[in-house]
Protein backbone atom coordinates (compact mmCIF):
# COMPACT_ATOMS: atom_id res chain seq x y z
CA UNK A 1 0.00 0.00 0.00
CA UNK A 2 1.19 3.57 -0.58
CA UNK A 3 1.33 6.20 2.03
CA UNK A 4 -1.84 8.05 1.64
CA UNK A 5 -0.27 11.18 2.81
CA UNK A 6 2.95 11.46 1.01
CA UNK A 7 3.12 12.92 -3.08
CA UNK A 8 6.65 13.16 -2.56
CA UNK A 9 8.49 14.01 -5.39
CA UNK A 10 5.01 15.52 -6.42
CA UNK A 11 4.28 19.33 -5.61
CA UNK A 12 0.61 20.03 -7.02
CA UNK A 13 -1.51 18.55 -9.37
CA UNK A 14 -2.85 20.01 -12.55
CA UNK A 15 -6.94 19.55 -13.35
CA UNK A 16 -6.70 19.40 -16.52
CA UNK A 17 -10.29 19.62 -18.95
CA UNK A 18 -11.51 20.81 -22.09
CA UNK A 19 -13.04 24.01 -21.00
CA UNK A 20 -16.52 25.63 -22.78
CA UNK A 21 -18.40 28.53 -22.91
CA UNK A 22 -19.96 30.56 -19.72
CA UNK A 23 -22.15 33.35 -21.88
CA UNK A 24 -23.47 33.64 -25.56
CA UNK A 25 -20.13 36.07 -26.77
CA UNK A 26 -17.75 32.83 -25.58
CA UNK A 27 -19.98 30.22 -28.11
CA UNK A 28 -18.13 30.80 -31.41
CA UNK A 29 -14.76 31.72 -29.65
CA UNK A 30 -15.06 28.77 -28.03
CA UNK A 31 -15.81 26.43 -30.96
CA UNK A 32 -12.91 28.36 -33.05
CA UNK A 33 -10.68 27.32 -30.25
CA UNK A 34 -11.83 23.42 -30.57
CA UNK A 35 -11.66 23.58 -34.56
CA UNK A 36 -8.78 25.71 -35.17
CA UNK A 37 -6.69 24.20 -37.87
CA UNK A 38 -9.85 22.02 -39.71
CA UNK A 39 -11.05 25.07 -41.61
CA UNK A 40 -15.00 24.79 -40.41
CA UNK A 41 -16.55 28.07 -41.69
CA UNK A 42 -18.02 30.27 -39.41
CA UNK A 43 -21.59 29.75 -40.45
CA UNK A 44 -20.98 25.79 -39.52
CA UNK A 45 -20.13 26.96 -35.95
CA UNK A 46 -23.07 29.43 -35.40
CA UNK A 47 -25.10 26.09 -36.18
CA UNK A 48 -23.28 23.97 -33.58
CA UNK A 49 -23.63 27.11 -31.10
CA UNK A 50 -27.04 26.31 -31.27
CA UNK A 51 -26.76 23.36 -28.27
CA UNK A 52 -25.39 25.58 -26.37
CA UNK A 53 -27.42 28.79 -26.91
CA UNK A 54 -30.23 26.31 -25.44
CA UNK A 55 -28.75 26.45 -22.66
CA UNK A 56 -28.20 30.40 -22.21
CA UNK A 57 -24.96 30.03 -24.52
CA UNK A 58 -23.05 28.46 -21.02
CA UNK A 59 -21.79 24.82 -21.03
CA UNK A 60 -21.73 23.23 -17.47
CA UNK A 61 -18.52 21.92 -17.65
CA UNK A 62 -16.78 24.69 -16.29
CA UNK A 63 -18.90 24.72 -12.59
CA UNK A 64 -18.38 21.21 -13.23
CA UNK A 65 -14.98 21.36 -12.74
CA UNK A 66 -15.14 24.03 -9.92
CA UNK A 67 -16.95 21.90 -8.15
CA UNK A 68 -14.63 18.80 -8.60
CA UNK A 69 -12.03 21.46 -8.13
CA UNK A 70 -13.65 21.83 -4.87
CA UNK A 71 -13.90 18.05 -4.05
CA UNK A 72 -10.47 17.22 -4.43
CA UNK A 73 -9.06 19.92 -2.31
CA UNK A 74 -11.58 19.01 0.77
CA UNK A 75 -10.90 15.37 0.43
CA UNK A 76 -6.69 16.11 0.25
CA UNK A 77 -7.16 18.68 3.35
CA UNK A 78 -9.14 15.83 5.14
CA UNK A 79 -6.77 13.24 4.38
CA UNK A 80 -3.71 15.12 5.57
CA UNK A 81 -2.56 15.03 1.74
CA UNK A 82 -0.27 18.55 1.33
CA UNK A 83 -0.92 18.79 -2.41
CA UNK A 84 -1.98 22.29 -3.90
CA UNK A 85 -4.87 21.76 -6.79
CA UNK A 86 -4.70 24.36 -9.90
CA UNK A 87 -7.12 24.13 -13.28
CA UNK A 88 -6.26 24.39 -16.52
CA UNK A 89 -8.60 24.03 -19.90
CA UNK A 90 -7.71 23.34 -23.55
CA UNK A 91 -9.79 25.31 -25.32
CA UNK A 92 -11.81 27.81 -22.65
CA UNK A 93 -10.26 30.16 -19.37
CA UNK A 94 -8.85 29.28 -17.51
CA UNK A 95 -6.01 28.32 -20.17
CA UNK A 96 -3.55 25.74 -19.85
CA UNK A 97 -0.88 27.74 -20.80
CA UNK A 98 -1.79 30.33 -17.87
CA UNK A 99 -1.95 27.65 -15.36
CA UNK A 100 1.18 26.17 -16.03
CA UNK A 101 2.73 29.84 -16.01
CA UNK A 102 1.04 30.25 -12.52
CA UNK A 103 2.12 27.02 -11.28
CA UNK A 104 5.80 27.85 -12.44
CA UNK A 105 5.53 31.15 -10.57
CA UNK A 106 4.70 29.40 -7.56
CA UNK A 107 7.41 27.45 -7.81
CA UNK A 108 5.93 23.70 -8.91
CA UNK A 109 8.41 21.69 -10.56
CA UNK A 110 7.06 18.03 -10.30
CA UNK A 111 3.47 18.30 -11.47
CA UNK A 112 1.04 15.23 -11.81
CA UNK A 113 -2.25 15.92 -14.55
CA UNK A 114 -5.45 14.27 -14.29
CA UNK A 115 -7.27 14.81 -17.22
CA UNK A 116 -11.27 14.59 -17.19
CA UNK A 117 -11.22 11.43 -19.51
CA UNK A 118 -11.01 8.47 -18.41
CA UNK A 119 -10.08 6.53 -21.62
CA UNK A 120 -7.28 5.65 -23.87
CA UNK A 121 -7.96 7.64 -27.45
CA UNK A 122 -6.27 10.16 -29.04
CA UNK A 123 -8.85 13.14 -28.33
CA UNK A 124 -8.86 11.63 -24.66
CA UNK A 125 -5.40 11.17 -24.03
CA UNK A 126 -2.61 11.67 -26.54
CA UNK A 127 -4.32 15.70 -27.58
CA UNK A 128 -3.81 16.27 -23.95
CA UNK A 129 -0.51 15.37 -23.99
CA UNK A 130 0.25 17.22 -26.81
CA UNK A 131 -1.51 20.08 -25.24
CA UNK A 132 0.81 20.35 -22.11
CA UNK A 133 3.92 20.14 -24.97
CA UNK A 134 2.77 23.11 -26.15
CA UNK A 135 2.32 25.13 -23.03
CA UNK A 136 5.76 23.73 -21.67
CA UNK A 137 7.21 25.06 -24.90
CA UNK A 138 5.62 28.20 -24.48
CA UNK A 139 6.90 28.36 -21.23
CA UNK A 140 10.31 27.94 -22.63
CA UNK A 141 10.31 30.46 -25.22
CA UNK A 142 9.28 32.84 -22.39
CA UNK A 143 12.58 31.80 -20.45
CA UNK A 144 10.19 30.61 -17.27
CA UNK A 145 11.28 27.39 -15.55
CA UNK A 146 9.73 24.42 -17.44
CA UNK A 147 8.46 21.87 -15.26
CA UNK A 148 8.30 18.14 -15.10
CA UNK A 149 5.17 16.61 -16.00
CA UNK A 150 3.23 13.50 -15.29
CA UNK A 151 -0.12 11.94 -16.53
CA UNK A 152 -2.54 9.97 -14.03
CA UNK A 153 -3.01 6.47 -15.48
CA UNK A 154 -6.21 6.03 -17.15
CA UNK A 155 -8.63 5.87 -14.16
CA UNK A 156 -11.56 3.70 -15.90
CA UNK A 157 -11.65 0.96 -13.83
CA UNK A 158 -10.98 2.31 -10.52
CA UNK A 159 -13.37 1.63 -7.11
CA UNK A 160 -14.17 5.21 -7.10
CA UNK A 161 -15.18 5.62 -10.78
CA UNK A 162 -17.28 2.57 -11.28
CA UNK A 163 -19.12 2.15 -8.32
CA UNK A 164 -20.57 6.04 -8.63
CA UNK A 165 -22.38 4.82 -11.70
CA UNK A 166 -23.42 1.67 -10.82
CA UNK A 167 -25.46 3.69 -7.85
CA UNK A 168 -26.84 5.79 -10.39
CA UNK A 169 -27.86 3.04 -12.55
CA UNK A 170 -29.92 1.68 -9.51
CA UNK A 171 -31.42 4.78 -8.78
CA UNK A 172 -32.79 5.40 -12.46
CA UNK A 173 -33.72 1.65 -12.00
CA UNK A 174 -36.23 3.00 -9.22
CA UNK A 175 -37.53 5.95 -11.24
CA UNK A 176 -38.52 3.65 -13.57
CA UNK A 177 -42.46 2.91 -13.29
CA UNK A 178 -42.74 -0.39 -11.54
CA UNK A 179 -44.30 -2.70 -14.81
CA UNK A 180 -41.78 -2.30 -16.59
CA UNK A 181 -39.04 -1.84 -14.72
CA UNK A 182 -37.95 -5.46 -14.46
CA UNK A 183 -37.51 -5.61 -17.83
CA UNK A 184 -35.00 -2.34 -18.79
CA UNK A 185 -32.49 -2.45 -21.09
CA UNK A 186 -28.76 -0.90 -19.84
CA UNK A 187 -27.93 1.44 -22.40
CA UNK A 188 -24.54 2.42 -22.24
CA UNK A 189 -22.89 5.39 -23.81
CA UNK A 190 -19.79 6.86 -24.86
CA UNK A 191 -18.64 9.59 -27.34
CA UNK A 192 -18.17 8.27 -31.16
CA UNK A 193 -14.63 8.42 -32.20
CA UNK A 194 -13.09 7.88 -35.74
CA UNK A 195 -12.90 4.30 -36.25
CA UNK A 196 -9.39 4.74 -37.41
CA UNK A 197 -8.39 6.10 -33.97
CA UNK A 198 -10.49 3.85 -32.19
CA UNK A 199 -8.34 0.76 -33.33
CA UNK A 200 -4.86 2.46 -32.74
CA UNK A 201 -6.16 3.31 -29.39
CA UNK A 202 -3.58 2.63 -26.42
CA UNK A 203 -0.50 0.86 -26.66
CA UNK A 204 -1.64 -2.03 -28.95
CA UNK A 205 -4.61 -0.56 -30.35
CA UNK A 206 -8.55 -1.21 -29.54
CA UNK A 207 -8.28 0.11 -26.07
CA UNK A 208 -10.77 2.87 -26.08
CA UNK A 209 -13.94 -0.28 -26.93
CA UNK A 210 -12.26 -3.02 -25.23
CA UNK A 211 -11.99 -0.60 -21.41
CA UNK A 212 -15.45 0.77 -22.25
CA UNK A 213 -16.72 -2.85 -22.63
CA UNK A 214 -14.98 -4.10 -19.75
CA UNK A 215 -16.67 -1.24 -17.83
CA UNK A 216 -20.00 -1.85 -18.77
CA UNK A 217 -19.82 -5.34 -17.70
CA UNK A 218 -18.69 -4.58 -14.62
CA UNK A 219 -21.88 -2.18 -14.01
CA UNK A 220 -24.34 -4.87 -15.35
CA UNK A 221 -22.58 -7.88 -13.00
CA UNK A 222 -23.70 -5.13 -10.29
CA UNK A 223 -26.59 -4.33 -10.92
CA UNK A 224 -27.85 -8.08 -11.28
CA UNK A 225 -26.28 -8.96 -8.23
CA UNK A 226 -28.11 -5.86 -6.64
CA UNK A 227 -31.28 -6.23 -8.44
CA UNK A 228 -31.65 -10.21 -9.06
CA UNK A 229 -32.35 -9.39 -12.59
CA UNK A 230 -29.94 -10.19 -15.59
CA UNK A 231 -30.54 -7.19 -17.99
CA UNK A 232 -29.75 -6.85 -21.36
CA UNK A 233 -26.74 -4.18 -22.33
CA UNK A 234 -25.18 -2.33 -25.15
CA UNK A 235 -22.56 -0.16 -25.76
CA UNK A 236 -23.67 2.20 -28.27
CA UNK A 237 -22.30 5.91 -29.24
CA UNK A 238 -23.30 9.46 -29.66
CA UNK A 239 -22.23 13.20 -30.26
CA UNK A 240 -20.56 12.49 -33.67
CA UNK A 241 -19.19 15.49 -35.13
CA UNK A 242 -16.99 13.79 -38.33
CA UNK A 243 -17.58 14.46 -41.86
CA UNK A 244 -20.27 11.61 -42.95
CA UNK A 245 -17.47 10.09 -45.20
CA UNK A 246 -15.64 9.30 -42.69
CA UNK A 247 -16.30 6.00 -40.56
CA UNK A 248 -17.47 6.51 -36.55
CA UNK A 249 -18.17 4.13 -34.19
CA UNK A 250 -21.55 3.16 -34.19
CA UNK A 251 -24.80 2.01 -33.65
CA UNK A 252 -25.70 5.90 -31.89
CA UNK A 253 -27.84 5.98 -29.39
CA UNK A 254 -31.15 7.25 -31.15
CA UNK A 255 -30.63 4.49 -33.54
CA UNK A 256 -30.08 1.79 -31.09
CA UNK A 257 -33.58 3.25 -29.34
CA UNK A 258 -35.74 3.10 -32.23
CA UNK A 259 -33.91 -0.90 -32.07
CA UNK A 260 -34.69 -1.53 -28.75
CA UNK A 261 -38.35 0.02 -29.45
CA UNK A 262 -38.99 -2.52 -32.22
CA UNK A 263 -37.90 -5.46 -30.28
CA UNK A 264 -40.18 -4.86 -27.46
CA UNK A 265 -37.87 -3.90 -25.07
CA UNK A 266 -40.39 -2.20 -22.22
CA UNK A 267 -37.95 0.63 -21.42
CA UNK A 268 -33.95 1.51 -21.16
CA UNK A 269 -31.72 3.37 -18.97
CA UNK A 270 -29.02 5.27 -20.68
CA UNK A 271 -25.28 5.16 -18.69
CA UNK A 272 -22.99 7.76 -19.57
CA UNK A 273 -20.31 5.63 -18.77
CA UNK A 274 -17.76 7.66 -20.90
CA UNK A 275 -18.48 11.24 -19.42
CA UNK A 276 -16.92 12.25 -16.39
CA UNK A 277 -19.88 15.13 -15.79
CA UNK A 278 -22.93 16.31 -17.22
CA UNK A 279 -21.32 18.48 -19.72
CA UNK A 280 -22.73 19.43 -23.11
CA UNK A 281 -22.64 16.07 -25.01
CA UNK A 282 -24.69 14.51 -21.92
CA UNK A 283 -27.66 17.43 -21.92
CA UNK A 284 -28.20 18.01 -24.87
CA UNK A 285 -27.18 14.58 -27.31
CA UNK A 286 -28.77 12.61 -24.55
CA UNK A 287 -31.14 14.56 -21.63
CA UNK A 288 -33.00 16.48 -25.35
CA UNK A 289 -32.31 14.62 -28.31
CA UNK A 290 -31.91 11.11 -26.83
CA UNK A 291 -34.54 11.10 -24.89
CA UNK A 292 -36.64 13.07 -27.12
CA UNK A 293 -36.14 10.12 -29.17
CA UNK A 294 -37.90 8.10 -26.60
CA UNK A 295 -40.55 10.04 -26.32
CA UNK A 296 -41.41 9.85 -30.03
CA UNK A 297 -41.42 5.75 -29.59
CA UNK A 298 -43.28 5.73 -26.32
CA UNK A 299 -40.09 4.21 -25.18
CA UNK A 300 -39.74 5.26 -20.95
CA UNK A 301 -36.14 5.93 -20.70
CA UNK A 302 -34.43 7.22 -18.35
CA UNK A 303 -30.45 8.80 -17.77
CA UNK A 304 -28.11 8.15 -15.20
CA UNK A 305 -26.03 10.15 -13.32
CA UNK A 306 -21.82 10.58 -14.14
CA UNK A 307 -19.42 10.79 -11.51
CA UNK A 308 -19.46 14.46 -11.23
CA UNK A 309 -17.97 15.72 -7.58
CA UNK A 310 -18.69 12.69 -6.06
CA UNK A 311 -16.77 12.06 -3.08
CA UNK A 312 -15.70 8.49 -3.97
CA UNK A 313 -13.92 9.88 -6.93
CA UNK A 314 -12.57 12.36 -4.85
CA UNK A 315 -10.60 10.34 -3.24
CA UNK A 316 -9.86 8.13 -6.18
CA UNK A 317 -7.89 10.64 -7.47
CA UNK A 318 -6.26 10.96 -3.95
CA UNK A 319 -5.67 7.12 -3.95
CA UNK A 320 -4.12 7.27 -7.76
CA UNK A 321 -2.18 10.31 -6.31
CA UNK A 322 -0.55 8.48 -3.47
CA UNK A 323 0.19 5.18 -6.19
CA UNK A 324 1.77 6.86 -8.58
CA UNK A 325 3.71 8.88 -6.16
CA UNK A 326 5.27 5.72 -4.48
CA UNK A 327 6.12 4.33 -8.21
CA UNK A 328 8.33 7.29 -8.83
CA UNK A 329 10.09 6.18 -5.52
CA UNK A 330 11.11 2.78 -5.92
CA UNK A 331 8.18 1.83 -4.15
CA UNK A 332 5.43 -1.51 -5.42
CA UNK A 333 2.11 0.40 -4.49
CA UNK A 334 -1.24 -1.44 -4.84
CA UNK A 335 -3.04 -0.52 -7.70
CA UNK A 336 -6.88 -0.92 -7.41
CA UNK A 337 -8.93 -1.68 -10.63
CA UNK A 338 -12.41 -3.73 -11.33
CA UNK A 339 -12.78 -5.80 -14.48
CA UNK A 340 -10.87 -7.73 -16.48
CA UNK A 341 -8.35 -5.83 -17.94
CA UNK A 342 -6.67 -4.25 -14.79
CA UNK A 343 -4.41 -1.24 -13.83
CA UNK A 344 -3.80 0.76 -16.87
CA UNK A 345 0.12 2.13 -18.01
CA UNK A 346 1.73 4.63 -15.71
CA UNK A 347 3.89 6.10 -18.93
CA UNK A 348 2.00 6.23 -22.04
CA UNK A 349 4.86 4.09 -24.19
CA UNK A 350 5.82 5.66 -27.76
CA UNK A 351 3.40 5.27 -30.78
CA UNK A 352 0.39 4.90 -28.16
CA UNK A 353 -2.96 6.99 -29.18
CA UNK A 354 -1.23 8.05 -32.48
CA UNK A 355 -2.44 11.34 -34.14
CA UNK A 356 -3.06 11.47 -37.81
CA UNK A 357 0.35 14.13 -37.62
CA UNK A 358 3.01 13.43 -35.43
CA UNK A 359 2.95 16.13 -33.00
CA UNK A 360 5.75 16.46 -29.21
CA UNK A 361 3.74 14.94 -26.53
CA UNK A 362 4.45 15.52 -22.74
CA UNK A 363 4.03 12.85 -20.25
CA UNK A 364 4.84 10.14 -21.93
CA UNK A 365 7.96 7.76 -23.12
CA UNK A 366 8.30 9.91 -25.92
CA UNK A 367 8.01 13.47 -24.16
CA UNK A 368 10.50 16.10 -24.97
CA UNK A 369 10.03 17.62 -21.40
CA UNK A 370 11.07 14.44 -19.17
Amino acid sequence: MSDATDARPYDALLLLSFGGPEGPDDVVPFLENVTRGRGIPRERLEEVGQHYYLFGGVSPINAQNRELLAALREDFAANGLDLPVYWGNRNWAPYLTDTLREMAADGRRRILVLATSAYASYSGCRQYRENLAEALAALEAEGLPVPRVDKLRHYFNHPGFVRPMTDGVLASLAELPEDVRAGAHLVFTTHSIPLSQAETSGPAGGAYVAQHLDVARVIADAVREETGVDRPWELVYQSRSGAPHIPWLEPDVCDHLETLHGQGAPAAVMVPIGFVSDHMEVLYDLDTEAMAKAGELGLPAVRSATVGADPRFAAAVRDLVTERAAAERGEHPERCALGALGPSHDVCPVGCCPARTPKPAAAGADSPYA
